[in-house]
């Protein structure tokens, strides 16, 4: 049991504040990778999670990004540090909580790509231009922010 689950059980469904980090992964085309998750479902996301004891969130980031991807990376940069009362969740089970994310990037990954049936549907690169609707509210904020940064020839952004 991590530390999330057994912090839980102490506290129950009460607002608590966790730290997160996700890891856009941009291919030699320039093509974001997206996970389609279980959980919201079917909703695309960046690959990522919740920090746990003892981690820096560059550890979180390469950890979750592994778990999820058999992806590994050496170099990570940072797009933006994301917090505040639009990062309220309120989960399905009534769990409630504020997320601080960290979100990097990385443009050289190691590894073959597999899927953890656990936690994802399937992992799709796509183009910028050619987003999928359906992506999680706050990590559609982090694209647009990367987007923005790294591929002014953007126009406009899903």
């Amino acid at each position: 049991m991590g530390y999330i689950e057994d912090l839980r059980k102490i506290v129950g469904h009460r607002p608590l504040i966790f730290v997160g980090s996700v890891v856009v992964i941009v291919d030699e085309q320039g093509r974001l990778l997206l996970q389609q998750r279980r959980f919201p479902e079917g909703a695309w996301g960046i690959p990522g999670g919740l920090m746990e004891l003892g981690e820096s969130t560059e550890d979180v980031a390469r950890r979750e990004l592994f778990e999820e991807t058999q992806l590994l990376v050496d170099e990570l940069k940072l797009i933006n540090v994301y917090s505040g009362p639009e990062h309220f969740v309120r989960a399905a089970n009534g769990d409630e909580f504020f997320v601080v994310t960290t979100a990097y990037y990385a443009e050289n990954t190691k590894g073959d790509l597999v899927v953890d049936q656990g936690e994802s549907i399937q992992f799709n690169y796509f183009h910028p231009h050619e987003l999928p609707e359906n992506i999680v509210k706050s990590h559609r904020e982090i694209l647009d922010e990367f987007l923005l940064k790294h591929y002014s020839f953007l126009s406009t952004v899903n």
